[in-house]
């Protein structure tokens, strides 16, 4: 593996990557290869996955003016991720390690086991400003590793001492363990917290996300945070084409939401990037072999379905939200990672403006 050559520009590259043949370079590693270990973990929840621990040079990394990201600032304890999603975009920079962007992506993971450390340090730093961090748009920092190494508390408590505004993006329920903690930074700083569900069909659920929570276990987590008094949005993604779009499962997933009493809902269509791409149609080839040709029709522009379709599923999930009483995602405010729309959407403008299609998943 390429430890040597990895560096923080790989690293932004891990969630921005807007189609660009980005490879790491510079002399500037992010960690040497005399401090990885790599290990398994004889217990049932972590068969089959070996991680490597690493120690971090930097943390907290830049997302390049050129990305569609609505943040500028990000921190990733990790990298690969058991929850699996066959569509995961960030699939592809496992090849950076010369690891495996398939079965590899979601059994190797790689831990920075001083994140907290490193961050305490960086945001100390009289050059940092305290703009926002937005965590989980990468891969998730609640998946199945977080239990065994906690690396979230330590990042939350440097975030919170600093009263350092942030986001988290996931599909861990994980989560609610550090539910005091982030109460406790709500007091002195902007927290956004929003919670994946691109579906409630359980089917499709076991097949497409195998590694993660049910959907109804997620938004259970989404109504604590909110009885908590933590307030916390529902993405909606990814819908997936001809197998979670129909009317009915939008409805029961847009109902599901509202009763979970998330305060917001912000749909977004799969896309494929390269490396996702590749995953997902072998996936599809093998569970649903009938529809290859409709997903080459679909994306053969490239990684995203047509805007014609994204404005539809828009359309539908904003009158199904309003239907239900809750409103769709809020315009523009960074620190609600699962709430922000293309510039000048407003609640009843999505429709002309064009579709809400983001990079997050």
């Amino acid at each position: 593996m390429r430890w040597d050559s990895l560096t923080d520009h790989a690293d932004n590259a891990a969630h921005v990557g807007e189609g660009g043949d980005v490879r790491p370079t510079g002399p500037a590693a992010l960690f040497g290869a005399g401090a990885v270990v790599s290990r398994t973990i004889d217990a049932p929840e972590f068969r089959g996955i070996t991680f490597h621990e690493v120690r971090a040079r930097s943390l907290v990394n830049k997302v390049p003016g050129a990305s569609r990201m609505p943040f500028e600032w990000t921190v990733n304890p990790y990298r690969g991720c058991s929850h699996a999603c066959v569509y995961c975009f960030a699939r592809r920079t496992h090849a950076y390690l010369d690891l495996d962007t398939g079965l590899g992506f979601d059994s190797q993971i790689v831990v920075k086991t001083n994140a907290p450390e490193v961050l305490r340090r960086e945001l100390a730093a009289p050059r940092w400003t305290g703009a926002h961090i937005a965590m989980g748009t990468n891969v998730d920092c609640y998946q199945r590793a977080e239990g065994r190494y906690r690396l979230m508390p330590g990042i939350i408590e440097a975030l919170r001492d600093r009263a350092n505004p942030f986001s988290i993006l996931t599909k861990g329920t994980l989560i609610l363990r550090d539910l005091p903690l982030l109460r406790e930074a709500a007091e002195v700083t902007d927290v956004g917290i929003s919670v994946s569900v691109g579906f409630t069909d359980t089917a499709l659920w076991r097949t497409v996300e195998p590694g993660t929570p049910s959907p109804a276990a997620r938004l259970n987590a989404v109504r604590t945070l909110t009885e908590a008094g933590i307030e916390c949005g529902v993405l909606m993604a990814p819908v997936i084409p001809f197998l979670g779009d129909s009317p009915e499962q939008l409805r029961d997933t847009v109902r599901a939401v509202a009763e979970s009493g998330a305060t917001s809902v912000t749909p977004l269509v799969l896309h494929l990037r390269p490396g996702a791409r590749e995953w997902f149609t072998a996936w599809l080839g093998e569970h649903h072999p009938h529809l290859i040709e409709r997903y080459e029709r679909m994306y053969a522009g490239g990684s995203y379905a047509p805007t014609w379709y994204q404005r539809q599923i828009t359309r539908q999930v904003h009158r199904l939200a309003a239907e239900f009483g809750i409103g769709p995602g809020g315009r523009g405010a960074p620190r609600r990672a699962g709430s922000v729309r293309p510039q000048g959407a407003g609640a009843a403008g999505a429709e002309a403006s064009g579709p809400t299609q983001l990079t997050l998943l």
